[in-house]
């Protein structure tokens, strides 16, 4: 380029360049100096992009001993910046200026980038390589940022910055590896879908404060999103359109405090098959018009939906379907608005509340080793109860031995015994016939001792029938004693005698009485001191 075609504000770009000196055109009005003003500003503010060009590509060499870079503020800048596949050495700053063309930056090798408060109508970045920072902070970027494959040794800073592209990419950051923070914060802005699909960030993520639209689609497109440290996405953090982080992986913790997601009818967020090594905080007025979904996520410590209010009346609000998690706590705000599915989850510790309780559950698999609080078995069944799917045997087991576990065995039998119950109602008429009187007599084997009850009304039935009807003599040569209670007794007795039943006959009707105590003993008999055994045991 010949210095002599330059206009007076280039050449003072171009010799400020070899000390790395800034070049302010900024009128000082800040009103009039605002980046949405800049097709007012005259001549004596623009600057040729083929002029930035020639400078960062070697045209000019450093002076020895100083840091050469192009540093610029309030300029308008014309044409094209064309740096694809370019070798750049020294930074690039620009602050507050104005682009008529998209810069492109595909391929570029670069020095750290600095594009602080401008106003672009797109950025390609693909594949480039940042050796530092790549600082947007604040800028306007229509039309699509493209940082697709590119890698940045520094921090990617994006806090203030606003993306319009409607309808399609507002950011495309497939395969972007970050060494360092990524900060999409401070009132970050995207009118169109942010995608993050299998980027690396060695740092922390941070969305707080963030609002994403794209309601006709996905807002947040992260699925095999790598982050090694926290992920925030809280601080009044919202997004029209469904959030995707299935298969993300978080080194630290995730954070949605207080966030409110919406994607009607869909799902709002969808975190399936995640891994995070911490906790994850789904909790303290996060809401969720849409599904959320954890299925098949691994949580280390917590997952919390604490306070938090879910609502997608079409279908499964909450799905924690595989979960593994050390604790869950889900006291929601108010019941979930839909169904929750904890189907073959494995928690360690639930933490739930009786009023927080969807009217839709499915249990069925679910693993856990303590709930809290346990509360009483006729609490627990109207949960166990509430499962979409209907009976199945595996939840009532579960209870019953976590209950057995906290020393609460009557607890425990309970829950079987309802189980039983529930599973008679799936059964036919002869097996509900048949568990009606196991159900009455013994409780199934898990109410003993009532097998008792029905022991001594069968003595006192014996007793007065054969006070009535006394039985015949087997030895007419010989007149023992007759009494009807110890003979009763002596029927109802599985094993030893009291010298009745050998020395007294009944006939007819009788000796049928006589044999249904005698059969009743024996079976209540054995019921009788089973229970006392597990009693005994127990002590």
């Amino acid at each position: 380029m010949n210095i002599d075609d330059l206009t007076p504000v280039e050449r003072r770009l171009w010799e400020a360049f070899p000390k790395g000196e800034s070049v302010d055109l900024s009128s000082g009005d800040p009103a009039f100096d605002d980046i949405g003003q800049a097709d007012r500003w005259g001549h004596d503010r623009v600057v040729r992009a083929e002029v930035l060009v020639a400078l960062l590509v070697g045209a000019v060499a450093a002076e020895p001993g100083q840091v050469a870079a192009v540093r610029l503020g309030g300029a308008r800048v014309t044409g094209s910046l064309n740096l694809g596949h370019a070798e750049v050495s020294v930074p690039l700053a620009l602050t507050g200026c104005a682009f008529d063309e998209a810069p492109h930056l595909y391929w570029a090798n670069m020095s750290s980038v600095h594009l602080m408060r401008c106003r672009l109508p797109g950025l390609v970045a693909s594949g480039t390589r940042v050796d530092g920072h790549l600082w947007l902070e604040g800028s306007r970027i229509n039309g699509g940022l493209w940082l697709d494959g590119a890698h940045i040794t520094g921090i990617l800073n994006m806090s203030g910055v606003q993306l319009a592209n409607p309808g399609g990419d507002a950011l495309l950051a497939d395969r972007l590896s970050v060494e360092a923070n990524v900060y999409c914060d401070q009132n970050f802005t995207a009118n169109g879908e942010v995608r993050l699909p299998g980027a690396r960030i060695g740092g922390q993520l941070i969305f707080r404060g963030a609002r994403l639209h794209n309601p006709s689609g996905v807002a947040l497109y992260a699925s095999r999103l790598d982050v090694a440290a926290n992920v925030f996405c809280d601080g009044g953090f919202t997004t029209e359109g469904e959030v995707r982080l299935r298969g993300a992986r978080v080194g630290g913790y995730l954070s949605f405090v207080g966030a409110r997601l919406s994607a009607p009818k869909r799902t709002a967020l969808n975190a399936d098959d995640m891994a995070v090594e911490t906790d994850v905080y789904c909790s303290d007025g996060f809401t969720a018009i849409g599904a959320v979904s954890f299925s098949g996520a691994r949580v280390t410590g917590q997952l919390s939906l604490r306070d938090a209010r879910l609502r997608h009346d079409e279908g499964t609000a909450l799905s924690l379907q595989r979960v593994q998690a050390e604790e869950l706590l889900l006291r929601t705000a108010e019941p979930v608005g839909g169904t929750a599915d904890l189907s073959y989850a494995r928690i360690n510790l639930l933490r739930d509340d009786a009023a927080s309780w969807p009217a839709r559950l499915q249990l069925d698999g679910l693993q856990y080793e303590t709930l809290e609080p346990p509360l009483t078995a006729r609490e627990r069944l109207d949960w166990l109860r509430r499962d979409t799917d209907g009976y199945a045997p595996q939840p009532y087991e579960r209870l019953a031995q976590t209950y057995r576990s906290l020393g609460l065995d009557a607890d425990g039998r309970s829950i079987l015994l309802a189980k039983a119950r529930d599973r008679r109602r799936t059964q036919g008429v002869p097996r509900k016939i048949v568990g009606f009187l196991q159900d009455a007599l013994v409780g199934y084997g898990y109410r003993p001792f009532r097998a008792a009850s029905w022991l001594i009304g069968l003595l006192a039935f014996g007793t007065i029938v054969f006070s009535i009807h006394r039985p015949a003599v087997l030895d007419t040569g010989h007149k023992p004693h007759f009494n009807a209670f110890f003979y009763t007794l002596d029927l109802l007795l599985p094993i030893g005698s009291l010298g009745q039943e050998v020395e007294f006959a009944p006939t007819g009707v009788y000796q049928w009485i006589a044999n249904l105590i005698v059969a009743g003993g024996l079976l209540l008999g054995l019921t009788v001191a089973a229970g006392a055994t597990r009693a005994l045991s127990r002590e």
